[in-house]
């Protein structure tokens, strides 16, 4: 392995001098992926930033009935919390069906978003790999892509984002705040992860050194129904090949609010905004679920190997509709 030094940040704005006076550092808090990816040989950083032991560990309810989430919140803290599973049953369907159990207990609610594609081309240092090696080629698109992108890729790459935590977020409007060398910023959730275009090794918005700090959950109404499902080659440990999160409400036998978001489908969680308009103000049925879900799948543009994608992912959405309309009524 490549020697690297190591810095125990006390503060967040420690941390990001650390990261700005050190050049090629990473941050690390569970490392559930980054040192994995050091023991392949794809990150190779100079400097370990360890953000691990920052105040960012809590949740708490802001006055307008928001909840907050520190970046260092583990994963299996937050989807047993009372108030999320209550709340955001959909935030906690999702990280329990991510990783294992171990793993929850180490992974953080910041390192669960930053975490890289499991694309094997990405993770082998010998195959090309434009999101690893900028202008090596994609070596996915005429090789093995069998769970690759259905939605939003480019020439230049055909790679998914692999968090479960993460689609959900993007249904329920979450927000991430930011730290670093320019102070604080904001941004929704569904616009934090970028597609690939000409620039795959991009796999945010996130600026350099900057650091997540929490997480920003929305006030909902009380009992508003949500639902995560995920399909996947065996019962557990396994990423996605196809998924979705839902947050449904109806009023007066229509919908008045619709969040949707895929799973695995794209470089990013996918926020189906043409299926949510077709929804809003129409009757929870099923020929209003198909027709809206179907109108967002018609951008799909499948590989030779991956087409069915585009109906596993279709499935899903209608039962997770369908499973949440009555709720709603």
């Amino acid at each position: 392995m490549k020697s690297f030094a190591y810095v125990r940040a006390g503060s967040v704005e420690e941390a990001a001098d650390a990261y700005a006076s050190h050049p090629g550092a990473r941050y690390l808090a569970g490392g559930t992926n980054l040192v994995d990816l050091m023991k392949l040989g794809v990150e190779r950083p100079a400097t370990l930033v360890d953000v691990s032991r920052l105040p960012l560990d809590t949740v708490e309810e802001l006055p307008d009935g928001a909840l907050r989430v520190g970046a260092t919140v583990r994963n299996s803290d937050l989807a047993a919390h009372p108030t999320v599973r209550d709340r955001y049953p959909v935030l906690s369907q999702a990280l329990l069906a991510g990783a294992s159990g171990q793993l929850r207990n180490i992974a953080t609610t910041g390192g669960n978003l930053l975490q890289r594609t499991r694309c094997p081309y990405f993770q082998d240092t010998g195959k090309p790999c434009n999101k690893r090696e900028p202008g090596s080629g994609c070596g996915a698109r005429d090789g093995v892509h069998r769970d690759h992108a259905v939605l939003g890729h480019s020439p230049q790459c055909i790679a998914t984002h692999p968090s479960d935590m993460a689609v959900a977020l993007s249904a329920l409007d979450a927000h991430i705040e930011l730290y670093g060398p320019e102070g604080e910023r904001v941004l929704p959730a569904a616009e934090f992860h970028r597609l690939p275009g000409d620039h795959p090794e991009r796999d945010t918005e996130i600026r350099p050194g900057e650091l997540i700090t929490a997480i920003i959950l929305p006030a909902v109404p009380a009992g508003l129904p949500s639902l995560y499902r995920k399909a996947r080659d065996r019962a557990s440990y396994a990423f996605a090949l196809a998924s979705v999160a839902v947050v449904l409400g109806t009023a007066d036998g229509v919908v008045r609010h619709a969040g949707i978001a895929f799973g695995a489908l794209a470089a990013r969680p996918w926020r189906a905004r043409i299926a949510e308009e077709a929804l809003l103000g129409a009757a929870p049925t099923a020929a209003a679920f198909e027709h809206a879900v179907d109108l967002e799948l018609a951008a799909a543009q499948p590989l030779r190997d991956n087409a069915y994608k585009v109906r596993l992912a279709r499935n899903l959405a209608l039962d997770v509709l369908s499973r949440l309309a009555p709720a709603t009524a």
